[in-house]
Order: structure tokens, then C-alpha cells, then sequence
């Protein structure tokens, strides 16, 4: 069977973003700016390249593509750590609204969050990653911790518990507060959003599925954590093979060939492992993709800082922020089965 993330199409996708990203891409530039990311940037692979409407079909404005694109986009962005609004805007909130049922939410909704033009966030969880909103006659109420880019959005979602399951539901910006929060990856902005007797209209058609949207998400990150651990590895290696210790490159050295070698085995079989979960797309797969890319990226940004020395722990160098990201990604969405 072809490799989705492997066909022409995909290749040429990956090309292209790689090539705009080398150019374009400043993490610390973006990190500490006030968004957090590079708007222009995220203007210019939404416009040319079209990232945000690649899961979304061509009816709600999108490309009609698959989370295959979406995995190749997000696996560019992870080798970099480019700062973007694109797991949260339009994965979790565009696997969402298309969960919901609702057409006409999807028609008003989706077009500019594929345009790239519209930022939205999807709230639900307590500190423990458990739905933590809950609906009663005067609104929404409860606290939602961990929404991505929730500080900065045009568009809330959220998923509360209502009489009869899970339902999403749309917020209006004015009836909830919203709070920046510190992140152990800076990479990454996070934010908590309180409801209290918040005006929310409901827009699941029949209940809404919850599990299915992260089990999405899980993919999307587990291909984001390929990419970077990818690159860590590539940095590692150009790295050895610079750096002289006893008249020679360190890279020459037995034993750290066999730690390089290592990571490189655990870096394919995370690709084997994102690769069975696009392919089977059970719980299973994804669950399996979960544990094997986040291990592997890892450990790969670990033996990153082990392979760098003393180097590695200072501000300028980038191994922190691999090793962070590899930290703080294996951790969102929560513990394993939703």
C-alpha cells in the first residue's frame, strides 16, 4: 500500500513548505512576539499554500484534502518549532465543527478558518483533561484549561456536558474571560477560559463526539512530533561530525554512533507508527502512533542535549526548545483512551 505521506502530491506539499519555512521561519522572533506566532507567516501558507483548508472540504471553502496533507503540513512545522495557529484553529476546531452535523454552523464557520482569516479555539477540558464545562438554563459555567491559542481567537467553541452527552457549543468572545497562561514549551501558547452563565448557542446536531475530534488531534500531533524528532536527529548528526575532540570528529566515536543509531531506529518506527494510524485509523493505531512518536521525539531531543554538551543548556542554542516541545506535546490532550 502507498505511503500517504509519501505519494507526489505529498512530497511536492512538503517541499514546498519546507522551502517557505526555511526562508521565512524565526522561532524566538515569533515565540516572544505578542501573538506568539508570525502572523505573516501563517498568512503566507494559508494564501499560497492553502494549509488551513486542507482537511475542510471544498464546500465549506477548504481544499478537500486529508489528514494526510494535514500530517505533512504539521510534520514541516514540527521540524522547525514554527509557532502557528494550526493544530488548534484548524484541526481541533475544524475536525470539530464537522463532527458537529451542523451545515449551516460549518457554512458560516469553516470558510474562514480555512481562509486562514478566522482563529478559533476549541475549550472543554479540566485540569485533568476531562470535560469540564457544564451547561444549566443561564449558560455555560466551569473553567477550561489548556486551549490552544484560546487568548487570541475570533471564534470559541466549547464542549460542555449537557442532559443528554457531550454538546458544542459556540461562545460569544464577551461573555467569557480568557487568561494567557505559562507554558513549559513556549513554543506553544495555552490559555484557560472562564464561563460563568455564558450565552453559548448549541451546534451538534445529535450528541457530539468528543473522543473521535482528539483522536484527530492525536494524529495531527503525532506527526508534528516525527518531524521534530527528525530533526533533532539531523542537528544531532551535523553536529558530531563538527565538533573535534582528540583530533577527531566526535562523531567518529563508537559510542556515539550507537546513540545515533538508536534514535534513528526510534525515529522510524514512529514514521511506521503515524503511518499505521493514517492507514487503519482505529483506536488502536492511534493510540499506538500516540505512545511511539512521543517516545521517540523524546527521547531523540534528550539524546540531543546528551550529544551536544554544554552547549545544549544554554538560552541560545535551540536543543531546550526540541526538548520542551517533546515534553509539553506528549502531555496535550490528556491520558490515553479518551
Amino acid at each position: 500500500m502507498t505511503d500517504p505521506l509519501e505519494t507526489e502530491e505529498s512530497q511536492a506539499l512538503r517541499s514546498t513548505v519546507r522551502t517557505l519555512l526555511t526562508r521565512r521561519s524565526a522561532v524566538r522572533t515569533a515565540m516572544e512576539s505578542p501573538l506568539g506566532y508570525d502572523d505573516k507567516l501563517w498568512s503566507t501558507l494559508c494564501e499560497q499554500i492553502g494549509v488551513a483548508g486542507l482537511a475542510i472540504p471544498s464546500q465549506y471553502g477548504g481544499l478537500g484534502a486529508g489528514l494526510a496533507e494535514v500530517c505533512v503540513v504539521l510534520g514541516e512545522l514540527g521540524r522547525t518549532l514554527t509557532p502557528a495557529p494550526m493544530l488548534g484553529s484548524a484541526v481541533l476546531c475544524g475536525e470539530a465543527l464537522l463532527r458537529s452535523g451542523n451545515h449551516s454552523a460549518c457554512s458560516r464557520l469553516l470558510p474562514g478558518i480555512a481562509a486562514g482569516t478566522t482563529l478559533a479555539a476549541l475549550a472543554w477540558s479540566d485540569p485533568d483533561w476531562a470535560p469540564g464545562l457544564s451547561v444549566s438554563s443561564s449558560g455555560l459555567d466551569g473553567r477550561a484549561h489548556y486551549v490552544l491559542d484560546g487568548d487570541l481567537a475570533d471564534v470559541l467553541l466549547a464542549v460542555a456536558r449537557t442532559s443528554d452527552g457531550l454538546g458544542l457549543f459556540e461562545v460569544p468572545l464577551s461573555g467569557v474571560r480568557r487568561s494567557r497562561v505559562t507554558t513549559l514549551d513556549p513554543t506553544r501558547r495555552l490559555a484557560v477560559v472562564d464561563f460563568s452563565s455564558a450565552p453559548a448557542r448549541r451546534l451538534d446536531v445529535s450528541g457530539f463526539p468528543l473522543p473521535l475530534v482528539l483522536e484527530t488531534a492525536a494524529v495531527a500531533v503525532a506527526a508534528e512530533q516525527v518531524g521534530a524528532a527528525s530533526r533533532a536527529l539531523e542537528l544531532t548528526v551535523e553536529y558530531a561530525q563538527q565538533r573535534r575532540q582528540f583530533g577527531r570528529a566526535i562523531g567518529s566515536f563508537q559510542a556515539l554512533k550507537h546513540r545515533m543509531a538508536d534514535v534513528h531506529v526510534h525515529v522510524e518506527a514512529a514514521r511506521s507508527a503515524l503511518y499505521a494510524a493514517l492507514v487503519d485509523g482505529d483506536s488502536d493505531a492511534v493510540s499506538a502512533a500516540r505512545v511511539v512518536c512521543g517516545e521517540a521525539f523524546s527521547h531523540a531531543a534528550a539524546e540531543m542535549i546528551q550529544m551536544h554538551g554544554g552547549i545544549a543548556i544554554t538560552w541560545e542554542h535551540d536543543a531546550h526548545l526540541y526538548f520542551k516541545r517533546a515534553h509539553g506535546s506528549s502531555l496535550l490532550f490528556g491520558p490515553w483512551p479518551y
